[in-house]
Parts: C-alpha cells; structure tokens; sequence
C-alpha cells in the first residue's frame, strides 16, 4: 500500500514503518491530533482539566478556532500558538488553555486559515510612495501581494525610463525607479519596497514589457541578436535578485510587440533558476484558443511551468470557448505539462482604456503626438471599429455600452467618473472612437477602464477546477483617501469567494477555497513559509466569520470594505485587529526559488 505525499517542501521525507505500511510523519501527526481530541472531548469541559504545555510560551495564543490549514485536508477544532513571529504550536482545540501568553484571542465560531497570497496584485505606488497599509487588501485576508504582470519598476535603464514616462508613469514613482539601474536593480526595487515599509508581504516577478524595454525601449518590431542577448541576462540578472518569474501582458506595448520566439528564449533564460512563466495572454477573446496554445508552446520549448493570469472568455460570442480551454489545459496537463491558471470572482475586468487603441499606434511611446494628426487619427478609428483586426480590443468585446470610464484627474472631466463610454460620448455628440480617443488626449492617456465581458456560469465553472487558483489583479485602496473610481475587486475578491461561492452558493468547499487562496498559491511559487497553518511557518494568518464574511464593493460604489474579517496577522504582527486596521507594518519581501544572496 502506497501512500500519497506532498511535495518535498511540504512533507518531511523521514517516515515510521509499520509492518508492511509506510505511514508519513503528517499522517502520524493528524492521527495523534485525531487521538488527542477524542480523548480531550471525553474529558470535563472545564480549561482546567486540560494538561498545560511544559515550559512553552507564546505571543499570541488563537484558541477554540475552526482550523482550515491551506492544504485543503478537513477542518478540524484546534489552537493555535505564535511565537517570535511563526506558528510555534497547533494542538487540538483546549490544549493551550493553560499555556503562558502574552495575549488570547477566542476564535470559538470563527475560522483560522493561512494569510491570502495574492498572486496578482497591481499596487506598485503604494509600495515605494503611499502610506504602506494596504486597507482593502489586508480586510479581505490578505497577506503576502504579488506583483509583476507584463511591467515593473525594475530593473531600469534610460530606454525603460523614456518608456515609464511616453506612457505617463506616476511621476513620483519614475523619480524613484531613478535608483533601479544596473545588474541588481530589480534586487534594489525589492529593497526599496521593503524600505518603505508596508502591512503585507511583497514579491513579484520580472515584468517582460519592462525587460523588452530594456533592450529595445518603446519600438515594435522583433529583436535582434545582441538585443535578445540583453533580454536574457536581464531576465537571468532578475532571477537571482529574486524574481518568482517572467512575467507578461500581450495586449500592452512594449509587451505586445514580442514575438512568441523572444518570450521563449527569455523563459529559458530563467529555466534553471526555477522559474514560472506566467501571462496574460495576446488574446482572451475572439483569439483565445491560439493565445492558449501560444502560451502552452512556450512553456513546453522553454521546459518552464506556465501559468494563466486571469482566465475567462471574454465577449458574449466567445463564452463557448471556456470549456474548450478547460478541456486544453486539462489534456496538456494529462500529457505531463505543468499548466495552470488564477482567476478573478467577477465577469468584469479591469485594464487601460487606451488598450482599446491598436497597438502599432502606441509605438515608440508616440500615442498621444499620432491622436493630434488627423490622417493617423482617421487611420487608428478604423482599426478600433475593425471586429477583423489583428489585436485584442475589448471594447469591441464588452461592446463600447459595457466600458465604464475610471481614473479621471482632469477637474473639468471628473463628473464622468464611472459613466460608460457610450453615455460620455453621447453627451459629446461623438462616436465612441472619437470620444475615447479625446478621453485619451484630455486625461494624458491615465484613463482606465471597467469593462463586462465574462459570463456567471463560466467564472462558476472554472473556479471549479483543481488548477484554478485566485488573484486580485488590483491595486489597494484606502476608502477613507480614494479619489477615482475602480473595480470592486481591489475590495472584495476573497470574501466573494467565501461568502458567495462557499457559503451560499456552494459552488466551492471552504477547504477548497482555502487552499485556492493560500496553500497552492505558496506551492505554485515555491514559497516555502508560508501558505498553510503548520508548525515552523511564518504567521500570517486570517481569522474570518464564515457566516457574516461578504464583499460590499459593487460596481457603482466600488470603495466600500468588507465584513466579517475580524484579524489579520503578517509575521505574528496584527494588522488588522477586532475588525479594525492597526496601521502596523511587518511586511518583508519574498523571493523566488533563483535567489542568491
């Protein structure tokens, strides 16, 4: 008999026999806690009665909680203590009554899991410029964000600098990317995040616009020898700093101008160090069986793990094709490929509204210079309007009617905060194209956009699915300061899923869930203390009503918080505390599996 174990960085690798079984040191451990409990649950119920850890103490003791560990396994009752800033014990519910702590938390009806590693996270500027507290990410549960969808800070040379500014970076945080040069400045970035100080965990992975502008700043076409050359040491100089991969947006310049070739041979440039290639795709609408191939190839010639950002097919014509994709990452796994994705709980996505732009416009970070020439202008409206043309515009996806318009500055234009597009245009006695296109020009092309593109029963489906796993794909917010409007997301990702698709939809086990959330997101990027609740890992950990936690945000009024989180703990430290956020600011960065000191 045969038993199954988890990966290395998971289980020990030392077992006991008995007689012909091979029983694993966790499965021992479980049993011996099955054991305990059953016979703690014979005894009085008094605290008293229960025997007292011999010479241990804690912090911070979580007592009579519903543990819910990240690997997926059961619940089970438990407590839970924290010592110097990792989990130092976890015994059947009552065993710590006695035990010295500095404080107690009664979690009786509550549930205790790992803090949320969310793989896709956008909030670049509040690491290095804003005020570190993450408040909309840190009351949904999460605890570690990582970051590096298709561009980063880092690492930068004059062309990536020249780039970050044609596309109206924030000003502030180009001056900081100012320290990020060199074969160590995506290391001096990590540190600088670190520096700054924040309420969560940071890591993240080498953007591949950012490391194609290295090489070629902002002009398309494909890259040459030498050029390629500096793709790849970039990517290799990225890795050991710590990057958790090479990760890409194919439906953004510079991102978009790179051939499937160059992204092969940068994710073999990361190959050895351990690295994941993760994307969003050239296509997630009427192109996205080839987008998924394209990003299935690369994998297989680059002998990397691919993972998906954000799955979903968008445009109503293009929801059949889901399942297709479901069934073609399911056969490339059954074939021995490493694939798999993450997704958001919502049918709308979020992303620049000048995406909607044909990419050739964007080239040479000249966008804003060719909507000012008539011939181009007329030239880039026939494009948008093209359901036939080369590139993904989700516009025409969504339909311009499902484009809600966000970020505005400009004081004169922030009354159409949240309007649709076709409302905006409508006011202007414009077509859409045209409408965009001033947006664009008026608002320096800072404009995002909310755009409704997925189906309910296809989210359903496919957070169903063993590989899946969950991303934010926002930055965070703090209700109090926020000044545009955005996707409700950036509040209410985790507890959606656990308030809506658990509790009341059932579409998901809470263990499931959990494991989504945490667990297999630390084993997808190799992070190995952190992601469950187990003795010796760093404590970062939630502690959440399952019957009142729930998403607030919506649509229209996207700042709101969300309830039933009641703590939150990174690194053992509170950051958010009987409901509300502390201000604290234990978060470290995470590196990848390449680091070299």
């Amino acid at each position: 008999m045969s038993v199954h174990k988890r990966p290395v960085f998971f289980d020990s690798l030392e077992h006991d026999t008995i007689g012909p079984m091979t029983i694993s040191t966790r499965s021992l451990r479980q049993f011996t806690l099955l054991c305990a409990t059953i016979v703690a649950a014979c005894r009085p119920a008094h605290p008293t009665t229960l025997p007292t850890p011999s010479g241990e103490s804690f912090d911070i003791v979580i007592a009579n909680g519903r543990i819910v560990d990240g690997t997926g396994d059961a619940w089970f009752y438990g407590d839970v203590g924290i010592a110097g800033g990792k989990i130092a014990r976890i015994t059947p519910r009552g065993l710590l009554a006695n035990a010295s702590a500095k404080r107690r938390i009664d979690a009786r009806g509550l549930v205790v899991a790992p803090g949320v590693i969310d793989i896709q996270a956008q909030s670049y500027v509040q690491m290095l410029t804003g005020d570190g507290r993450m408040v909309s990410m840190i009351t949904q549960g999460v605890t570690t964000m990582i970051l590096g969808e298709g561009d980063t800070p880092a690492p930068v040379n004059d062309k990536v600098l020249d780039a970050a500014e044609r596309i109206a970076a924030d000003t502030a945080q180009r001056r900081v990317m100012r320290g990020f040069t060199g074969t160590h400045g995506f290391d001096a970035w990590l540190r600088a995040m670190e520096q700054h100080h924040g309420s969560v965990n940071v890591g993240s992975f080498v953007g591949a616009g950012t490391v194609r502008a290295y090489a070629k700043g902002m002009t398309a076409g494909p890259a040459n020898a030498a050029e390629l050359d500096t793709m790849r040491r970039v990517v290799r100089d990225a890795m050991r700093d710590g990057a958790f991969g090479l990760g890409s947006a194919l439906i953004y310049p510079p991102g978009s101008y790179a051939s499937t070739e160059e992204l092969i041979e940068e994710s073999k440039a990361m190959a050895s160090f351990g690295g994941l290639y993760i994307t969003h795709m050239r296509s997630e609408g009427d192109k996205l069986i080839e987008a998924v191939d394209e990003a299935i190839s690369i994998g297989y010639r680059a002998g990397v793990p691919v993972e998906i950002y954000h799955l979903k097919a968008a445009g109503v014509k293009n929801w059949p094709k889901a399942k297709i994709v479901v069934a073609k990452i399911d056969s490339a796994r059954a074939a021995g490929q490493d694939v798999a994705t993450d997704q958001y709980p919502y049918v709308a996505g979020q992303n620049n509204l000048s995406s909607c732009i044909p990419p050739w416009a964007h080239a040479d970070g000249k966008l804003l210079e060719r909507l000012h020439d008539a011939a181009q202008r007329t030239r880039i409206k026939a494009d948008m309007t093209n359901e036939a043309a080369d590139y993904e515009s989700l516009c025409l996806a969504a339909t311009p009617a499902g484009v809600e318009v966000v970020g505005f500055s400009v004081d004169s234009l922030k009354k159409y905060e949240g309007k649709r597009l076709t409302d905006i245009a409508a006011a202007w006695h414009k077509d859409w194209p045209d409408a965009l296109m001033d947006l664009t020009v008026l608002e320096s092309n800072r404009l995002g956009q909310v755009i409704f593109v997925a189906s309910d029963s296809n989210v359903a489906m496919q957070v169903r699915q063993p590989w899946m796993k969950f991303g934010t794909d926002a930055e965070a917010f703090d209700p109090d300061s926020a000044k545009i409007a955005t996707h409700p997301r950036a509040y209410g990702t985790y507890p959606r899923i656990l308030g809506r698709f658990v509790r009341d939809q059932h579409i998901l086990t809470l263990e499931d869930a959990v494991r989504k959330m945490t667990g297999a997101v630390a084993q997808r990027l190799s992070i190995q203390d952190r992601g469950e609740i187990r003795e010796g890992l760093a404590a970062d950990i939630m502690i959440f009503d399952p019957k009142t936690i729930i998403d607030r945000a919506t649509y229209e009024r996207p700042h709101q918080l969300s309830v039933g989180m009641h703590y939150v703990f990174v690194n053992g430290v509170a950051v958010v505390d009987d409901a509300k956020v502390t201000g604290a600011k234990p978060g470290v960065v995470l590196r990848g599996p390449g680091w070299r000191r």
